[in-house]
């Protein structure tokens, strides 16, 4: 019995599966990054938002599709009966505060980073409780925006401490125009999408058989499986989708001059084309990028334009952005942990002289880490992850190295 009752008090403490927690020192290397990316942000010019992290469920889950509501957590709220869900993306929210809060004339930079939660262990660490970092711009349909947020993207990899990386680089327009061209209806456009991901050939062929499409648009989709890779895509998709219509042409254009600007700001970064690259596919409406790291096999971040999200809020607004997980990025990151050593100041008694109280204050305003001996505590300074301690030397408090 005293067996299995200590059998059950142990379960009590093993969290979910996908749910993690931080302990020192890694917490405060994950907090070090959360500053210097918010940081980095705000001298780019973007504001932080902080939405809340439940809403009621039509107003979070307005246009977005059928796998984030699966990720969404339901609870109904003891104060109207309505249902209600904890956040499971940002994104929506970010662009409904643009679109109803904000309400500006002028483009709009936001930025956030914080806590989301997933029914299901998936996404970018397959965790379930990602802090989901990212940026936007609202208002701005330019081509110039898109390449200020790979831009972007790019710097807060760096500042994550990421060396190694490569973006992928795809136009959901594409697709989206060889479907309409096809006409294939939403069931038979989303069950293309579907194989297309999964770059799964034999399946593609037996759908477009089935489809009974014309053959040269069956052609041009079916090339989207190959058209992958370095510069030489772009030449490529020209002539494999010559026959497209003009939006084809006008993504394809797009992709070339956000080729030529990552060149040109970015000439080290290793940029992949992949044209039947269409991750956010529900919901985006233009370019669209992700981020790869060596020895990851899901993308470390994903980002792209998506102007269709702000009329879904009643306020028509064009849109792009990228979001990542700061716990992904810290795992990856090359920026070590570091422990900054302590001063170990004597224990505290209400009768301490005002010089040691002097001493430790101007200790603390320079940065320094002061911690006091707890009366009758065990382990010494070092235990304590101090390399100095204040002593009392000819009548003066000092702070002398611990020896």
């Amino acid at each position: 019995m005293t067996d299995d009752l200590s059998r059950s008090a142990g379960q009590r403490w093993i969290l979910p599966a996908g749910i993690e927690e931080f302990l020192p020192p890694e917490a405060e290397r994950l907090e070090t990054m959360r500053r210097n990316l918010l940081d980095m942000f705000s001298r780019w010019g973007y504001e932080l938002v902080i939405p809340p992290l439940i809403e009621y469920l039509e107003s979070l889950l307005v246009g977005v599709g059928h796998d984030l509501e699966i990720d969404t957590f339901k609870l109904i709220d003891q104060d109207t009966g309505r249902l209600m869900g904890v956040r499971a993306d940002m994104t929506p929210q970010v662009a409904r505060i643009d679109a109803h809060r904000l309400r500006r004339d002028v483009p709009s930079r936001l930025c956030y980073l914080d806590a989301v939660l997933h029914t299901r262990q998936t996404g970018f660490a397959h965790s379930r409780n990602p802090l989901q970092l990212g940026a936007e711009i609202y208002g701005h349909a330019d081509i110039s925006s898109d390449i200020e947020i790979l831009r972007l993207l790019v710097k807060a990899l760096r500042v994550a401490g990421l060396d190694r990386f490569h973006i992928d680089l795809g136009h959901i327009g594409i697709f989206r125009s060889l479907s309409q061209q096809a006409a294939l209806s939403a069931d038979q456009e989303s069950a293309l999408f579907e194989i297309l991901q999964r770059k799964a050939r034999p399946e593609f062929d037996a759908i477009l058989a089935q489809l009974k499409i014309n053959h040269k648009v069956a052609d041009m989709l079916r090339s989207l499986i190959d058209l992958h890779g370095g510069p030489e895509v772009i030449t490529e998709a020209r002539q494999c989708l010559s026959a497209a219509t003009k939006p084809v042409h006008e993504a394809i254009d797009t992709l070339e001059q956000m080729a030529t600007a990552v060149q040109c700001h970015m000439a080290e970064i290793n940029l992949h084309y992949d044209l039947a690259e269409l991750r956010g596919y529900r919901y985006q409406s233009g370019v669209v990028f992700a981020a790869f790291a060596p020895g990851h096999s899901h993308e470390i971040a994903r980002g792209g334009r998506y102007d269709e999200i702000g009329r879904l809020f009643g306020r028509t607004r064009p849109a792009t952005g990228f979001s990542a997980d700061l716990k992904t990025l810290l795992s990856l990151s090359s920026v070590a942990a570091v422990q900054r050593p302590g001063i170990l100041a004597p224990a505290w008694r209400h009768d301490d002289d005002e010089a040691l109280g002097r001493l430790i204050r101007d200790l603390r305003l320079q940065g320094e880490r002061v911690i006091y001996l707890l009366p009758g505590q065990k382990g010494d300074a070092q235990a304590m992850a101090c390399d100095r301690r204040i002593e009392q030397q000819q009548g003066r408090w000092q702070v002398v190295p611990v020896t």
